[in-house]
């Protein structure tokens, strides 16, 4: 009886053996790869993160600095080339007219004008036509034509032009101290403010008018060149004189058309019931205004 008591419980001792030992053979196989494989995922994790960190702060801070510069110089290249072009030409007359100025040329240009015209002649008409171009752009907006800007910005670049010109000319005048091709009519010869007026007026105009109407727009040029045409055939001023003249009204007036954007301000903006017009004679200036109930 112990005999077989003994057989059976050493036999049911084996057979849990036989069970649990599997078990806990294939759990403890289990827990050594999922150890094995999350080290070798964290390693793998930290590789790459760690060797795709160092270039970025370094690289990109670079790349966005080139891009930076590179767009600012272009848009510097673009405003250079676009300030050469507008002021080239009269830069280029102003250059040529105090190259001239005294010159046996002008000189001679003088005497052929006087002989073709005679001796005698003498006309006031250039007292008045230099502010054609501005009749010109007023009634233009009175019709309807389309400028490009509001009247109000027509009005102050027109102003803040021809007071720069004014003050540059006669500066010029008071301190070059040119004799007249009329000797009677004193010194202060160069250059001719009759030009420098005639040739802001009309570089205004073309500003306004140059996309919305081209004929328009060069039409005051037409005033301007007979201005100073009319100037060296009266015996008033030399050919220089008028040519830096025209220089400097153009030139002025461009910039002022070049730095509109700074200074844009129009109270008038959205009040279109409102008008006003400056009024210029031969010696006096005044301003009209109305207003539409």
């Amino acid at each position: 009886m112990f005999v077989v008591l003994f057989v059976c419980s050493f036999a049911a001792s084996a057979q849990t053996d036989s069970i649990v030992a599997p078990k806990e053979q294939a759990r403890f196989k289990m827990h050594i790869p999922a150890v094995k494989d999350s080290v070798a995922k964290q390693k793998a994790q930290k590789l790459p993160k760690s060797n795709a960190a160092k270039p970025v702060p370094e690289l990109k801070p670079e790349f966005a600095g080139l891009a930076l510069n590179s767009d600012s110089l272009v848009m510097q290249s673009k405003a250079k080339s676009g300030f050469i072009r507008q002021t080239a030409i009269p830069l280029g007359m102003i250059t040529a007219g105090v190259l001239l100025s005294k010159s046996g040329f002008e000189k001679s240009l003088k005497t052929n004008v006087r002989n073709a015209v005679g001796n005698d002649f003498k006309t006031g008409i250039d007292d008045y036509i230099r502010y054609a171009p501005i009749v010109q752009l007023y009634a233009a907006d009175a019709f309807g034509v389309k400028a490009k800007n509001h009247w109000f910005d027509q009005t102050k670049n027109l102003a803040i032009s021809y007071i720069l010109t004014d003050f540059i000319t006669n500066s010029l005048k008071k301190n070059v101290h040119k004799m007249r091709p009329n000797v009677s009519m004193g010194d202060e010869s160069f250059p001719s403010a009759h030009t420098t007026q005639a040739f802001t007026t009309a570089t205004v105009l073309y500003e306004e008018f140059k996309d919305s109407s081209p004929l328009l727009a060069y039409s005051g040029y037409v005033f301007a060149v007979s201005t100073g045409a009319l100037r060296i055939m009266n015996n008033a001023h030399w050919f220089s004189d008028v040519v830096v003249g025209a220089g400097i009204g153009i030139l002025v007036t461009k910039v002022v058309y070049m730095l509109d954007p700074l200074i844009k301000w129009n109270p008038f903006l959205k009040k279109k019931e409102v008008l006003i017009l400056p009024q210029v004679a031969a010696n006096e200036y005044g301003v009209y205004m109305s207003y539409k109930f």
